[in-house]
């Protein structure tokens, strides 16, 4: 069974969270039907997606955007009667 180097992987990533956000959402589809975009002797998706990562072919996008500063005045919880 082939293994990836963690520290290989962490160079793509930057991050250990980011790692295994990536590497479940790619072994998902893969384990749906989507095409290997590496040629690897692995049978388990998960290490297909590992070394897909390793090699830069998938990698974390964030898509979403911080939320806007609100502007005006703060709102603070009042204390009860």
């Amino acid at each position: 069974m082939p293994s990836v180097p963690i520290d290989e992987l962490m160079r793509q990533c930057q991050s250990m969270y980011k790692l295994v956000v990536i590497a479940s959402k790619r072994a998902k589809g893969l384990a749906e039907g989507a095409p290997k975009f590496v040629e690897i002797d692995a049978k388990k998706v998960t290490s297909i997606a590992l070394e897909e990562i390793r090699q830069g072919k998938i990698f974390y996008r964030d898509d979403e955007e911080p939320p806007a500063k609100a502007k005006g005045k703060k709102r603070t919880a009042k204390a009860g009667k």
